[in-house]
């Protein structure tokens, strides 16, 4: 039974490009949040926003993370904003460990600089990031199990999150087989060769 791998961050962090390339390497399904809601909507999260409001996606939200997170060996991209409430990440981190992919407003200003698809940015863009920041990032940080640096270019950040998640599966897997092994009265040796 592997655990979920769980993305959270800002909008523009790289949750869903660098949950890919875990998904893949890893051999484990990918989801991303939003867009799982939009399948079961039939709706774009703009469309929500725009028609039902967001304490109504917030809803539908908090119904997929309690779903996913019942789940197992999946690699999950969450929304920017499903750290808002504490309901969402509960039954998340109960089967998964999360990775916060942290980035600054400077970052997220560049990479979302023609993106017109996000709801929260319609109006004054920088100051709505740098508000929006402000507030969630303490929310990533008690959420997470794990901070990874998101900033530069995003490919370098997926490889480096990657890698990281790669590196902590392994040695999961690698604990839990020697405490199975423990349990069973088997001694378990590690040697570590440098």
């Amino acid at each position: 039974m592997t655990k979920n791998i769980i993305l959270c961050g800002f909008m523009g962090s790289g949750k869903t490009v660098t949950a890919k390339a875990i998904a893949k390497k890893l051999d484990l399904e990918f989801i991303d949040l939003d867009q799982y809601i939009e399948k079961s909507e039939g709706l774009t999260v703009s469309e929500i926003f725009a028609r039902f409001g967001e304490e109504h996606f917030r809803a539908l939200e908090t119904k997929a993370a309690t779903k996913l997170g019942a789940q197992n060996g999946r690699v999950i991209a969450l929304g920017g904003g499903t750290v808002l409430r504490k309901e969402n990440i509960l039954p998340l981190k109960q089967n998964g460990t999360i990775f916060y992919l942290e980035v600054d407003a400077k970052t997220v200003l560049a990479r979302l600089e023609n993106d017109t698809t996000r709801p929260l940015l319609r109006q004054n863009k920088e100051k709505a990031v740098f508000e929006l920041l402000e507030k969630r990032s303490p929310l990533y940080k008690a959420a997470a199990d794990y901070t990874i640096d998101a900033n530069g270019s995003i490919d370098y950040a997926a490889e480096q999150g990657c890698n990281l998640i790669i590196t902590l599966d392994c040695g999961i897997k690698a604990v839990e087989k020697i405490a199975y092994a423990n349990s069973k009265g088997i001694d378990v040796i590690v040697c570590d060769h440098h």
